[in-house]
């Protein structure tokens, strides 16, 4: 015979919540009372001893706001789509902002309002999972759930604000700035010790749904996990795993997950080796785009791991070599720990942490790279060094380009007896003096510029003297 569940069985401060300052001092008892926070499954079960009044209070307790549909559209401006932020399997996210104004004693601040679609992947049941997990969970490392609404069919979540949006963009958007080693290593540590927590809280929780697109961040790279939707409780007692059905993102899922459904902490350990991965190769989990044997990033990348020379070639491009080598390696050997086929092989999140952390300061054999400053041209332009240093290499080199005996003249005409002479006498040391006085000649504008900005530096003064000795001896030389 089945059992009919209601939403007010469910979730019934959605219709009425007691305000906390209201609240009387049987209440504040029952609150104590409550040994542990209400899993997700208590929820799930018409038996379940939890009382609608317990449920309410157990909220009231994590401070969640209750927020009415009129709130959030004043909060968002209507859900205005100069406020769109994004929009993920759980619906479409707008930028809003909360005072006092709106809601009393609430900090006047930045949020992320998400709408549940009610025609897309995730349904009341993702978003109550949300509330429940995300509304008794505080961390560091996890997305603060500020409140919710619960009005007729519409289902939203209220969030803080990540200025920095998720890791999925900066990693993979095309035109987004490169993020540089520390930052990769920081948000990995930050990640592993949201995944630590939940793994080893009192009623331990398994994500299920680890990936780039998860990891928010925040105006100083910190890692949030968000989107719990997924989240289970974990197996307790002389359970070894929980039975679920299949679910979570393509290129994340562990193996064994995915073959026989059961599902355990090191589900989770798997998907962090597939980000970590992602962090090292700036690739995705999963490419279409690439050839077959590049398309799935662990099939192709995971043999070569152990391997420094082939760990080289894999590197992340847009990190232009400035990582420490021997820090990469053991991430990529901690890469390949956590993806192992074998789940008892795998390392626990708090062995992940305890060997990403030292790595943020292995920075003995990190390339120093070419230090860069922005000027003001005399023409009022900003324009780096850097730049006007590739100006005059890319002039100096196109001078050289079309005369008969360079290697690329040798090359382009297929000569390459002509390739081997040019090369001879690229060793020559009159070619040599050669091409370092025609450097001095075809110094750009810019760059002359450039220096003299910053003539007050002991590097410009000590070039400026040398430069002064070298015309008191020859005055009859031109100044470069």
């Amino acid at each position: 015979m089945m059992c009919k569940i209601s939403l007010r069985s469910l979730l019934p401060s959605c219709f009425k919540l007691p305000k906390s300052s209201s609240s009387s001092s049987s209440d504040r008892k029952k609150i104590n009372t409550l040994q542990s926070r209400i899993s997700f499954s208590d929820l799930s079960n018409p038996a379940s001893s939890i009382s609608p009044e317990d449920l309410s209070l157990s909220l009231i307790g994590s401070d969640l706001h209750v927020f009415t549909l009129g709130e959030l559209r004043e909060i968002t401006k209507n859900f205005s789509s100069s406020n769109f932020l994004g929009e993920g399997g759980f619906g479409p996210v707008h930028k809003g902002f909360v005072d006092e104004k709106i809601r009393p004693g609430l900090k006047a601040q930045p949020v992320a309002v998400k709408l549940l679609d009610l025609e897309g992947a995730q349904g009341h049941r993702e978003w109550l999972a949300e509330v429940i997990f995300l509304g008794q969970l505080r961390h560091p490392h996890l997305v603060k759930l500020i409140g919710y609404c619960c009005e007729d069919e519409h289902r939203l979540l209220v969030y803080e604000y990540m200025a920095r949006g998720n890791l999925e963009n900066h990693l993979f958007k095309r035109y987004s700035a490169s993020l540089p080693w520390s930052v990769r290593l920081k948000i990995a540590v930050g990640a592993a010790k949201g995944l630590v927590f939940l793994h080893e809280a009192e009623k331990p929780v398994i994500y299920r749904d680890f990936k780039a697109s998860n990891i928010l961040l925040d105006s100083k790279y910190t890692a949030r996990l968000s989107d719990f939707g997924l989240a289970k409780d974990g197996p307790e007692g002389d359970n070894t795993h929980v039975s679920t059905r299949v679910m979570g993102t393509e290129g994340y899922a562990a193996p064994e997950y995915v073959m026989t459904g059961h599902l355990t902490a090191m589900s989770d350990v798997y998907s962090f080796g597939v980000v970590l991965l992602e962090l090292l190769t700036g690739r995705r989990s999963m490419d279409k785009n690439r050839p077959s044997r590049e398309q799935n990033l662990v099939e192709w990348a995971r043999p070569s791991l152990n391997d420094a020379w082939k760990l080289e070639k894999m590197m992340d491009p847009k990190l232009e070599g400035q990582y420490s080598p021997k820090a990469a390696q053991k991430a990529a050997a901690l890469a390949y720990q956590c993806l192992s086929h074998h789940a008892k092989s795998r390392p626990t999140m708090s062995t992940v942490v305890k060997t990403l952390e030292p790595l943020q300061d292995m920075l003995d054999d990190m390339p120093i790279g070419p230090f860069i400053y922005t000027v003001q041209a005399e023409n009022g332009k900003v324009e780096d060094t850097k730049k006007a240093v590739e100006k005059e290499t890319d002039h100096k080199n196109q001078g050289h380009r079309d005369r008969p005996g360079s290697p690329t003249a040798a090359t382009a005409n297929g000569k390459e007896g002509q390739m081997r002479k040019a090369s001879t006498k690229e060793n020559d040391p009159r070619r040599r003096r050669h091409q370092l006085g025609q450097r001095r000649r075809t110094r750009s504008p810019s760059a002359v510029a450039a220096l003299s900005s910053f003539s007050d530096t002991a590097l410009y003064k000590k070039y400026s003297d040398r430069r002064n000795k070298k015309q008191s001896k020859a005055p009859t030389q031109g100044i470069d």
